[in-house]
């Protein structure tokens, strides 16, 4: 019998698995795969293990519903976060969490309602990505007709940006899953459609690397307002809309996610 809490961030819905107090014994790539099942398991686009940590206040493993790995999650590290300050902190409102791409320290904002995170600062040298390209170029892909710009940055995960006049006309599915596998990303990347509102405001869609298309993503929201900010297209502040919702994003050398995170429910599941 397993224990979890069912959450969404902007409709990134996640499955929390608390290990703390727990002999716990699965194969957690295994166990992820058919958690995340929406016809025979929970379903949802993620598991997320907590920990405890020697370095922070405590550590997350993400799994996708594929059972890869991600390195980091920004809507996901907030729903942990608004679970870990619920269960075990709720007098502390500032605290850090362990992730595979570094520490990041989390806020309670608004009564619990909304959780910032600090995302640290991002990756633009494609080694380090990594990406198997001439460093700072972006990269034109051809798909069918149409060729597509895509401008890497790395969140702690790998992300390829791309400006559109109009993402809802992209097919996601046939061109995410090309970009996702391109051979310029040897660890396979996420990918993102941005559309400039204006200096404040963009819209974004989102397909994640081992999952397909989200109703939202964190990192990826931080990476396309980066980029966007780089190439001087918006402002330091922007909100994004995503199919899921709104969140917020600043870029000030670190990033910062500001939106909210919500219990959906919990139970136990037989396995």
């Amino acid at each position: 019998m397993l224990f979890f809490s069912k959450m969404e961030a902007t409709a990134n819905d996640f499955i929390i698995i608390d290990t703390i107090d727990n002999n716990f014994l699965y194969d957690i790539k295994l166990l992820s795969k058919y958690l995340c099942d929406r016809n025979r398991g929970i379903g949802a686009d993620g598991v997320i293990f907590l920990y405890r940590s020697k370095i922070a206040n405590f550590k997350m493993r993400i799994i996708n519903k594929d059972g890869t790995e991600a390195e980091m999650c920004g809507n996901g590290i907030r729903c942990l976060a608004k679970y870990i300050h619920e269960k075990y902190l709720n007098d502390k409102k500032i605290f850090n969490i362990e992730t595979l791409a570094g520490v990041k320290t989390v806020e309670i904002l608004n009564n619990g309602k909304e959780v910032k995170i600090d995302m640290g600062r991002p990756i633009f040298s494609y080694k380090k990505i990594p990406v198997f390209y001439e460093d700072n170029k972006s990269i034109d892909i051809k798909i069918e007709n149409d060729i597509y710009e895509f401008f890497p940055i790395s969140m702690g995960n790998p992300h390829a940006i791309c400006f559109r006049d109009n993402i809802e006309q992209i097919d996601l599915e046939k061109i995410g899953k090309i970009v996702e596998n391109y051979k310029y990303f040897p660890n396979k990347t996420n990918v993102e459609f941005a559309q400039i509102i204006n200096r404040n405001n963009i819209k974004l869609r989102v397909w994640e690397r081992g999952v397909g298309e989200t109703m939202s993503c964190g990192t990826g929201t931080t990476a396309a307002v980066i980029v966007a900010n780089k190439k001087n297209l918006t402002d330091n502040e922007v909100n994004v809309e995503l199919k899921g919702g709104k969140l917020k994003a600043i870029y000030d050398e670190n990033a910062y996610l500001i939106g909210e995170a919500r219990n959906v429910f919990e139970g136990k599941i037989d396995l």
